[in-house]
C-alpha cells in the first residue's frame, strides 16, 4: 500500500491530500529515511511523523485497505 494511503486509512493523518503534503515536505520518515507519498509500506516498517508540536513513532503491524483492526503500534523513543 502507498504511504499516503496508509497514513489516511490508519487515521494517523485524516486526509490523504494532507498526508501527501506531509510526505512531500519531508515530515514523514520510513525506516529512518524521508519518504515520498508513493513509497510502499510493509508490515514491520517504522514510521516517524513530525506534526510540528510532536513526533509520533509507529511500527506497522498490518496493511489493510479497509482500515479494520489495529494497523500500527506506537513505539517509544530509544
Amino acid at each position: 500500500m502507498r504511504l499516503d494511503k496508509f497514513l489516511q486509512v490508519s487515521r494517523l493523518i485524516r486526509r490523504r491530500t494532507v498526508a501527501q503534503e506531509f510526505c512531500q515536505s519531508g515530515k514523514v520518515r520510513q525506516n529512518g529515511r524521508v519518504s515520498k507519498p508513493g513509497a510502499r509500506v510493509n508490515p514491520g516498517d517504522l514510521l516517524e511523523i513530525d506534526y510540528g508540536w510532536k513526533v509520533t513513532r509507529v511500527r506497522v503491524l498490518t496493511v489493510d485497505n479497509r482500515g479494520t483492526g489495529r494497523m500500527y503500534e506506537e513505539v517509544t523513543s530509544p
